[in-house]
């Protein structure tokens, strides 16, 4: 006798499989599945604008190896939910019209979700007011005083770079007290010159500083030879050159060439790597400034050492700049924010970044709540022309002013409610 066998399943009916079919169709047809296809596997795009052309041309340049670096790693560990990132590299040439015009283009144009850059005080601002009425987080990597105060910033705004009030402050607690209070500025006329003297005018009033003279350039300036005798004329006891880039090379070489360093001490509020590999020794002999960061710390800064590796393996065996630097914090942090936020919205990356402690390169930092300025180390320097270990060996690091909000502005004093 043959055993019972069990029912068998009835199989799906021709109309039934057709049903299914179709509705399927219509699911992988409708605008939501689209939209949800697109978003899972789009690029994350990050706009980043700096000035390729132009006097700051250089650390522009390394701002974008450094970004690039922080892309990469994000992808190589997977990116989110399987999406990659992209950088969208666009040249602001140095004018506040033309990042603008820029940073439009890529929100309107190009999709992107978030911004980065900038390395003027005046394209900074510009992209800010871009992107806060559309409400796209930016991050800056640029020197700004005013980015941070009540009127230009919004929830989306967030300054990864140190600003003239703590880089100013922290020189002159160092450079004041040893190298003399008779102080005379040779100054670049735009905001970033501007705020660099305001700040070191501040803090030595502590020590009793004198302002002599402060003498003003046009941006672009190439002979200083109308403004040196003037300054030798006041007799300074310290020189404080607020430029940056081309011009600061120009204005320390013309300076060096007069003579001006046997009766005066010349200090510099940023003392850029690239600056000094361009302008070698002598040029740089006895100059001291601020920094964000320096390759050199390796030595005792475990993040530091991490970083510059990846950096070298990278680019064949170059060190970053301070300003490469902050292109890849500033990246970095935006992409973090992305993870701890679990999603591409704004308004919730913008609440995880001030959230967010991180050391990405050069030890602990944090957003302040505020006005979202990063609370950062500032790195007092000195040019060295002996005992130099290699090419890259280029500075002392005589002093570290620690993280530490007190050295910052309040959140009262910049419009901020507390």
């Amino acid at each position: 006798m043959t055993a019972p066998q069990p029912p068998r399943t009835p199989e799906p009916s021709r109309r039934r499989l057709l049903q299914a079919g179709a509705a399927g169709a219509a699911l992988a047809a409708s605008p939501f599945a689209a939209n949800l296809v697109r978003a899972q596997g789009a690029p994350i795009k990050v706009g980043f604008l700096v000035p390729l052309t132009g006097p700051y041309a250089p650390e522009a340049q390394d701002q974008v190896r450094a970004a690039e670096l922080a892309v990469k790693e994000f992808n190589d560990a997977g990116g989110f939910n399987g999406r990659k990132a992209e950088l969208l590299v666009r040249d602001d040439k140095l004018n506040a019209g033309e990042a603008a015009t820029r940073t439009l283009e890529l929100i309107e144009k190009d999709k992107v979700d978030f911004m980065a850059g900038s390395l003027s005080a005046a394209t900074q601002l510009s992209m800010n007011a871009v992107t806060r009425e559309r409400k796209v987080i930016f991050v800056s990597i640029s020197q700004s005083d005013a980015i941070n105060e009540v009127k230009d910033f919004s929830p989306y705004t967030f300054h990864e770079a140190l600003n003239p009030h703590v880089t100013s402050g922290a020189v002159a607690r160092y450079a004041f007290p040893k190298f003399g209070k008779r102080i005379a500025y040779l100054t670049a006329d735009y905001a970033y010159g501007h705020e660099m003297v305001r700040g070191f005018e501040r803090a030595g009033k502590a020590f009793g500083a004198t302002t002599l003279a402060d003498i003003r350039h046009p941006l672009g300036t190439s002979d200083y030879s109308a403004f040196l005798p003037r300054i030798q004329a006041l007799k300074p006891d310290i020189l404080v050159m607020n430029n940056f880039g081309r011009d600061f090379l120009n204005a320390l070489k013309q300076a060096t060439d007069f003579g001006l360093k046997s009766t005066t001490r010349i200090i510099t509020p940023v003392l850029l790597f690239t600056a000094r590999q361009t302008g070698g020794a002598d040029v740089f002999d006895g100059v001291v400034g601020g920094t964000s960061y320096y390759w050199g710390i390796e030595d005792h800064v475990p993040a530091a050492k991490v970083f510059n590796d990846k950096f070298r393996k990278a680019y064949n065996g170059a060190v970053p700049s301070d300003y490469g630097s902050l292109a890849y914090a500033g990246v970095r942090s935006v992409l973090q924010g992305v993870l701890d936020a679990k999603t591409t919205q704004s308004d919730q990356v913008s609440a995880a970044m001030t959230r967010m402690k991180y050391n990405w390169y050069k030890g602990p930092e944090y957003y302040r709540a505020c006005d979202h300025q990063a609370v950062q180390s500032v790195f007092i320097i000195e040019s060295k022309s002996k005992g130099n270990k290699d090419k890259n060996d280029v500075f002392n690091v005589v002093h570290v002013d620690e993280p530490n909000e007190a050295n910052l502005r309040t959140c009262a004093e910049l419009g901020h409610k507390v």
